[in-house]
């Protein structure tokens, strides 16, 4: 067989990978937008079948907090997909995620402080400074707009080790997140009663997560991993 004949079949092969990766990662990415989106779409429809219940402007506000907090779990599970499955892929998504778990916390606040009082600062200062679970809510706001920000390339050449080391923050934001949650619920989870039953599930899910990522966890699901 010729020398042509010899790498002819190679170079077939690569572009059937190369456009068989491509399209994974079209549909991947695909599917992170709709995760993102799904929730605006959701609430398209609930307002359209006038569902909203007798306060629209609190449903409408919790809504959105629960997208963010949702989607904020999403992010918090890639790196813990990849440490399990060895799949790398996702990795290219998680700043999207960040950002969409950042827009409907943005949405979340706007519909708190523009659309429920109007931009009255006293009456949000006051709030603020005596309700715990919006100070806690607020400084998981706070942190969560220094991420967006910095999410892009140009933060990370600029801040080097410091841009890792920022983004690990991302972890108090899930525990602030979690415990402004179930503050603002309806109920005690000292005395197991009232409303607390999706605040338990996701503070479990976000503990979990966050289990995963400690380095020697980490570490012994790779090496299992890698002995199969």
């Amino acid at each position: 067989m010729s020398p042509i004949d010899q790498t002819t079949p190679k170079i077939i092969i690569k572009g059937k990978d190369k456009k068989k990766s491509k399209q994974t990662f079209n549909w991947l990415r695909i599917m992170i937008h709709v995760i993102g989106i799904l929730p605006l779409l959701e609430l398209a429809y609930k307002t359209y079948a006038n569902q909203l219940t007798v306060n629209p402007i609190q449903f409408v506000e919790q809504f959105f907090g629960r997208a963010a907090l949702n989607i904020l779990v999403v992010s918090l599970a890639v790196t813990p997909f990849i440490t399990i499955t060895g799949g790398k892929k996702p990795a290219r998504h998680s700043r999207a995620l960040g950002l969409y778990a950042f827009l409907y916390f943005l949405l979340h606040f706007l519909t708190f402080a523009v659309v429920d009082y109007g931009l009255d600062f006293r009456e949000i200062f006051r709030l603020t400074t005596e309700k715990p679970f919006i100070i806690v809510g607020s400084l998981a706001g706070f942190l969560l707009l220094l991420l967006a920000i910095t999410s892009f390339k140009f933060w990370k050449k600029l801040l080097g080790k410091n841009w890792k080391r920022l983004h690990r923050s991302v972890y108090l934001v899930s525990v602030l997140v979690i415990l402004h949650y179930a503050w603002a619920v309806k109920g005690s989870i000292s005395t197991l009663s009232g409303d607390i039953g999706r605040p338990i599930l996701m503070g479990s899910i976000v503990f979990l997560l966050l289990i995963l990522r400690i380095p020697p966890i980490k570490q012994w699901i790779i090496n299992r991993r890698m002995r199969r």
